[in-house]
């Protein structure tokens, strides 16, 4: 692959801004390797890079976005130790790979088992990190039971198959049409909206003793904190407007938030060897063309993606 086209916004706003444009050619530095991008995961914190709003700065512009790959390495720079030309990578956390080649430090690649998907391989890395950073700050364990907010989105889906792995019951809100598949994962499903707290305590087994927010509504935050007692044991990674004042805990890259990078990059290689043995089922929505990126973010802005969405260059 000689060609390096890669998405930039070119403006802050909607998906209308996103350009494919093309892009410098590569030579790795050193401990750096170049990847042939097979496959990039969609996330929402893409979309909120170029978000129109106060602060935005215009001297950021054009953005590259994309936080996680699956490829071929394609180049080796010096000082390289575990990598050679020809292996297949996942790579997060990287920047710029909506791309079709991308240069990336060793040290964030793991090795994509072959009988993993390369769409499957690139949407694996940011939601699952994720949900391993909620289990572990809010403690779940055997015994617990779990309140998922938005159970059917990338993070939630993980969230309720990591929790059930460390022996929790998970009760899990989406929306009817995504009951069936939360079923199949293990979890009870309730829908979300009026009635909510009502609902959840008929369908748990016990008491909540934790809540994991991926939404950041009002609703799942005021029902979190009615059902659980010790707010410690809350979490939240979308509601950055009322959460701190709440005194939950707040995780990610929003204000004041715990960004656990040492837990999330510590996942990687158990998240590989969940998902290669098939215990972690990395549901993808769709997959959209690179030039078809702008589509993909309507879908995903949209809300209802059933599983990730990724792109293919």
């Amino acid at each position: 692959m000689t060609s390096n086209r890669v998405v930039v916004a070119t403006a802050f706003g909607g998906p209308e801004v996103l350009q494919l444009v093309d892009g410098p050619r590569l030579e790795p530095g050193a401990g750096n390797v170049v990847i042939d991008v097979r496959a990039a995961g969609v996330n929402p914190i893409d979309w909120k890079t170029y978000a129109d709003g106060p602060g935005t700065d215009p001297s950021r512009l054009p953005l590259r976005l994309g936080f996680e790959v699956a490829g071929v390495v394609s180049a080796v720079g010096p000082s390289v130790r575990w990598l050679a030309e020809g292996d297949e990578v996942i790579a997060w956390r990287v920047s710029g790979g909506y791309a079709d080649r991308l240069e990336v430090a060793e040290q964030v690649t793991v090795r994509r088992p072959a009988d993993l998907a390369w769409s499957a391989a690139a949407g694996l890395m940011l939601t699952g990190s994720t949900a391993v950073h909620t289990l572990t700050a809010t403690n779940v364990g055997t015994g617990d039971v779990v309140l998922v907010h938005g159970g059917s989105g990338g993070v939630g889906r993980m969230i309720v198959q990591l929790a059930e792995l460390r022996g929790a019951a998970v009760v899990a809100t989406a929306s009817p049409h995504a009951h069936d598949d939360l079923r199949a994962l293990g979890a009870i499903p309730v829908e979300y909206g009026p009635g909510l707290i009502e609902r959840v305590r008929a369908a748990a087994p016990g008491p909540v003793t934790v809540a994991i927010d991926t939404v950041g509504t009002d609703e799942a935050l005021d029902t979190s904190v009615e059902l659980v007692a010790d707010r410690d044991r809350i979490a939240s990674i979308a509601g950055f407007r009322r959460g701190p004042s709440l005194g939950i805990r707040m995780l990610g890259g929003g204000p004041g938030a715990d960004p656990g990078t040492a837990v999330r990059e510590a996942a990687r290689a158990q998240l590989v060897d969940l998902a290669a043995d098939g215990v972690l089922d990395v549901r993808v929505a769709r997959t959209y063309p690179l030039a078809a990126v702008a589509d993909a973010h309507r879908e995903g802005r949209g809300g209802h993606p059933s599983g990730k969405l990724v792109l293919i260059p």
